[in-house]
């Protein structure tokens, strides 16, 4: 093997050798003569430490990271022998052509900038991608279909899985077969496809995977949701930047080829991963903060809004973050401006104005979560929640999907991650290697969809996501309590069930409560704040605008967190409850057998 075959590698090494000595042993390996796929493989944690660390060139030592990558790649290939893993990747998509765009094209990057597997006359070799449609409009099937054929133009092997052709395949199960997975797959007639919702969607992308799979011991099945890409965010100057530092599929391979793992699971940085019905009462401490700041300062001054901002910890979006184990102490974060150049300060609330209103999509302008190196990429821990935007399994993993969804609740992921964790233990794992999740993106809101927001002339109303986030955190935390009493790999004695369920019930309840009061008070804290305390921006006529939004905003917060809030009655509804209850115990009580089904396809 010729020198130049490892110029990157050598030229990498004099360059970092003096900031990171320990490459100067890896360079004397080199010239020794030593195996340089090995070289490479130590080469690697050591630049991704440099990186993070915060003492040198990020964008340099990227750009070297990424080129190791690449040659090590095209060795790999020159030696004819590659084992390692092949990926098929499913994408549910529902009404948000945006989103799927910006989720193939970071697909399309990680690929160019790392090569995993490499590619023939331009196609990568090691990748398949299902795109599994749940839209409801053609305008957007098409706008999907036309996607799917830009990115097959563009090395990816993409699949358009459409709505007919799910159809025919869950057709094509024996009909005691399909009437048994009814509630996973759906029963929906072929003419009301779409409304199966997004877990039915994505275990049919599972039938769908076994169609494709050629060798089933070397395949992994990875899903991601349309709204995240395959990059994480980084704090700068001037904002969040993204960035292609990750080689998922590199170090996903490895992982399964080192350990037993079934399921792996990594979390997101950007937009949180919640409900904005959990995030109202945060979210208006900091929009307050953010007014009384602005309070005592000029109009014309030069924008203050920049500089290092905090870190928020873990689920420090969350009203409710106690629940998972979190403690927050702090009780509020700054907004960080958005603007560049030189503006002043009636340009930065103008800006931040226009934003508001995303909250409803899911947006969370001052607590967003950034990527945090920590001890590496591919350290592993013990998993309890399925994050099913960011989930890997191999062909034996494909028996732990998702259930419940016929109840089209929130807080799926996590559920089902307690009965998985409660089953295999340490091999349904965790690292971190997050996706960038991002709930709108650069066409607007006017373009982004969102299950369980209804978008009228001028208010937003979240009633429906709200009522099935509460019954969510009421089934994700029955279950919880349920798989320490019993056993997971058994029918579930309807008694414990219907104990638990009453018992996280007046929980929930109670909390749900104090945080219903605690909004109300909150809102209405914010409305005297920005309109009747006689500041500054009430005299300055181009704000009319932008108050006119933040007006909307705090009625769009009363109209669904209010008094007569529809979701705060139906939840204060014991009637409902019932219903929805009743449900809840139904679903549990045939959890082990529709397991037993599913497992039965693989």
């Amino acid at each position: 093997m010729s020198g130049s075959d490892t110029t990157r590698l050598a030229d990498c090494i004099v360059r970092h050798q003096a900031s990171i000595p320990a490459l100067a042993e890896i360079g004397r390996q080199l010239q020794s003569g030593t195996d340089p796929i090995a070289l490479y493989e130590q080469c690697h944690p050591l630049l991704e430490k440099a990186m993070w660390s915060g003492a040198g060139d990020f964008h340099a030592l990227l750009a070297d990271y990424q080129a190791l990558f690449r040659e090590q790649e095209a060795l790999i290939q020159l030696r004819g022998s590659d084992d390692r893993h092949h990926f098929i990747f499913g994408i549910p998509i529902a009404d948000r052509p945006p989103h799927l765009r910006a989720c193939l094209e970071s697909i399309l990057q990680v690929f160019r900038l790392y090569d995993y597997g490499g590619s023939t006359h331009g196609v990568w070799d090691k990748i398949k991608v299902v795109v599994a449609e749940d839209s409801r409009f053609e305008s957007n099937i098409r706008r999907d279909i036309e996607l799917v054929e830009e990115y097959r133009q563009k090395g990816l092997r993409v699949h358009h899985f459409g709505l007919d052709e799910q159809y025919e395949l869950l057709q094509a199960l024996p009909a005691e077969k399909r009437e048994r997975l009814g509630r996973l797959l759906t029963t929906q007639s072929r003419d009301k496809f779409y409304l199966k919702g997004q877990a039915a969607n994505r275990n049919l992308a599972y039938l769908k995977f076994l169609q494709l799979t050629e060798d089933k011991a070397k395949t992994l099945y990875y899903l991601v949701d349309s709204d995240q890409r395959l990059c994480v965010n980084r704090q700068t100057e001037s904002g969040d930047e993204a960035v292609y530092a990750l080689n998922y599929f590199s170090a996903i391979d490895k992982i399964f080829r080192s350990t037993d793992t079934l399921m792996l699971t990594g979390k997101m940085v950007g937009d949180p991963p919640v409900s904005p019905s959990v995030m109202a009462a945060n979210f208006l401490d900091d929009v307050s903060a953010f007014f009384t700041r602005l309070a005592a300062l000029g109009e014309s001054q030069t924008c203050r809004f920049h500089g290092a901002q905090q870190k928020p910890g873990d689920a420090a979006y969350h009203d409710l973050a106690g629940l998972f184990g979190y403690e927050h102490k702090q009780a509020a974060f700054d907004y960080a401006c958005r603007l560049e150049g030189s503006h002043d300060h009636a340009a930065c609330l103008t800006d931040f104005a226009s934003r508001l209103n995303a909250f409803f999509f899911g947006e969370h302008l001052t607590r967003r979560t950034r990527f945090d190196y920590g001890k590496g990429y591919s350290q592993l821990s013990r998993a309890r929640t399925v994050y099913p935007g960011n989930t890997i399994v191999n062909y034996d993993g494909l028996k732990y999907v998702i259930p419940f969804g016929h109840l089209r609740l929130r807080m799926s992921g996590p559920t089902a991650g307690r009965l998985i964790a409660a089953e295999i233990g340490p091999r349904f794992a965790s690292f971190n290697m997050p996706n960038l999740h991002l709930r709108t993106t650069e066409a607007g809101l006017e373009d982004d969809f969102r299950p369980g927001v209804e978008v009228g002339q001028a208010h937003i109303d979240l009633s429906n996501e709200f009522e099935r986030q509460f019954f969510g955190d009421l089934m994700l935390f029955s279950t919880e309590e349920l798989v320490k009493q019993a056993d997971v790999n058994q029918p579930f004695p309807q008694n414990e069930i219907e104990a638990v369920i009453n018992q996280k019930e007046a929980e929930m309840l109670a909390l749900y409560r104090q945080k219903h009061e605690a909004i109300v008070h909150k809102n209405r804290h914010l409305n005297e704040l920005v309109f009747k305390a006689r500041h500054w921006w009430l005299a300055v006529p181009d704000l009319a605008g932008a108050l006119n939004q933040v007006r909307a905003f705090i009625d769009n917060i009363d109209r669904n967190f209010g008094e007569h809030a529809p979701a705060w009655q139906q939840i204060q509804s014991s009637e409902h409850r019932t219903r929805r209850k009743q449900q809840i115990v139904d679903a549990l009580l045939n959890y082990r057998a529709e397991r037993d089904a599913w497992d039965s396809l693989f």
